[in-house]
């Protein structure tokens, strides 16, 4: 480790001292630091955190259980990967497999993701305000009250919802772009959960182990509190969100790929 990165720690940990004393807030300058330090700095503290110039740093609060977490910069790939109950806002883009396998908690994107965001989560909640990649959702899953919301304000890739198994994905379109609201190929090999998109969906083409249908009263119902829950994170109004068709997608089968499958 270098004199510079030695430094820093001393530094960090002499914050941490301070921090825990009531004095202030953590502001960690992340520079040159690996994830090891910067997660190491985090569960040093039970006290709100400040990333300042993040660069690209991979694992940033991996399973962490407690505390706020804002990141300033542009964190790398896996931020809050296990996680489990941290609460963490990044002020800018990220990079792929956001909350990969998170169990709890809340990650907030204030721009856009790579690919993989929400990759085999099985609970909490993931807001982004912009664009995803591809693979958004992928193995998404469920287990009694543990349901996954992942909600996206703008458009995605292809292959959204791949293997979908639980949860709940809203993607909104609101990306003043021309694309469509998703790529190719989504929903391929869902067999679980509920995707809810805001367009009529004329131009996209779903599996046949699916079913998309016009969204009902009581779908918007259902999903209300998370547009709500979008709209106040991002200053956006909801009435003018909700004023628009909407498409639910949900799977036909547990099993949809059954038939490639030799029998044991």
């Amino acid at each position: 480790m270098t004199k510079r990165k030695t430094e820093k720690i001393r530094f960090f940990k002499k914050s941490m001292e301070k921090s825990q004393k009531g004095l202030y807030n953590m502001i960690i300058e992340v520079g040159e630091l690996d994830h090891r330090a910067i997660n190491e700095a985090l569960r040093g503290t039970d006290r709100e955190v400040t990333l300042s110039g993040c660069m690209g740093q991979r694992f940033i609060c991996a399973g962490m259980s407690s505390g706020n977490v804002e990141v300033c910069g542009i964190p790398g790939n896996a931020l809050g990967a296990y996680l489990n109950g941290a609460h963490i806002t990044v002020r800018g883009n990220a990079q792929d497999a956001v909350g990969d396998t998170m169990n709890a908690g809340t990650i907030v994107i204030h721009g856009n993701v790579g690919d993989a965001v929400g990759y085999a989560m099985r609970g909490g909640r993931i807001f982004v305000k912009g664009d995803a990649g591809y693979r958004a959702g992928i193995h998404m899953k469920a287990y009694r009250e543990k349901i996954p919301v992942l909600v996206i304000g703008g458009k995605t890739g292809s292959f959204l919802g791949e293997y979908q198994a639980g949860g709940v994905i809203v993607v909104l379109g609101l990306s003043k772009d021309t694309r469509r609201i998703v790529g190719n190929f989504p929903c391929t090999g869902m067999h679980g959960g509920k995707m809810i998109l805001r367009s009529d969906c004329r131009d996209l083409v779903f599996p046949n182990q699916v079913t998309a249908r016009p969204a009902t009263p009581e779908d918007l119902a259902e999903i209300q509190g998370y547009v709500a829950e979008y709209c106040a994170l991002f200053k956006e109004t909801e009435a003018d969100v909700l004023r628009s068709p909407f498409t639910v997608i949900t799977p036909d089968s547990k099993n949809p790929y059954k038939r490639l499958y030799v029998a044991n």
